[in-house]
C-alpha cells in the first residue's frame, strides 16, 4: 500500500482505487450471458422435443437441418460460457475454483489474445454449421445469395487466420 502523503497523492489513490473497484460493474454483464445459456438450453429441448414428435414424418434433409440446429445452439453455448469465464477472470476478478475437480484445463490460462482466438474459432465453426444448413436446404436460395453466404463465411475464416498470425507475430516480437 502507498503512502499518501499529500493531497494530490490521495486524490490519485482513491481515483484509481475507484476505476479498480469499477470492474465489478462487468459482472452483471457475465450474469447476463449466463442467462442466455439458459434461454439456448430452452431452446436446445424445445428443438429436440419437435425433432422427437416428428421424426418418422420428416425428410431426411429437415431432420439433418434439425441436428445441425442443435449443434449449432451447442456451440454457441459453449461460445457463451467460454467468454463468461474467460472475460470474468481477466476483467473482474479470479475464480476461487482452483482444486474442483471439473475445473476445465484452459480456465485460468486463456488471456486476451486466447480469448480473441477461441472466439474467432467458435464463429468460425458456427458459421461452418450455418452453411452446412444452408446447402441441405439450398433449393430455395439463388446463387447470389449462396454466394453471399459462403463469402461471409470465408470473411470469418480470413479473419480467424489474420488473428491467429497477428497474435504470433506479437509473441515474438514480445519474446525477443
Amino acid at each position: 500500500m502507498r503512502k499518501h502523503t499529500s493531497i494530490g497523492n490521495k486524490l490519485e489513490y482513491t481515483l484509481e482505487s475507484t476505476l479498480f473497484k469499477g470492474r465489478w460493474l462487468l459482472a452483471p454483464f457475465f450474469l447476463g450471458l449466463l442467462f442466455a445459456v439458459l434461454l439456448l438450453l430452452i431452446k436446445f429441448f424445445k428443438q429436440l422435443f419437435v425433432m422427437t414428435m416428428t421424426a418418422f414424418d420428416t425428410a431426411n434433409n429437415d431432420l439433418l437441418v434439425g441436428i445441425l440446429t442443435l449443434v449449432d445452439t451447442a456451440l454457441l453455448a459453449g461460445l457463451l460460457l467460454i467468454i463468461i469465464f474467460s472475460g470474468y477472470e481477466n476483467f473482474v476478478s479470479k475464480l476461487d475454483i482452483d482444486d474442483h475437480k471439473d475445473r476445465p484445463a484452459w480456465m485460468g490460462k486463456v488471456g486476451f489474445a486466447g480469448l480473441k482466438i477461441k472466439l474467432i474459432s467458435a464463429i468460425v465453426a458456427i458459421s461452418a454449421v450455418e452453411l452446412l444448413k444452408v446447402f441441405i436446404s439450398s433449393e430455395t436460395l439463388t446463387n447470389t445469395e449462396l454466394a453471399w453466404k459462403v463469402g461471409i463465411h470465408l470473411t470469418f475464416v480470413i479473419s480467424g487466420v489474420l488473428f491467429s498470425i497477428t497474435d504470433y507475430i506479437n509473441s515474438k516480437t514480445h519474446n525477443h
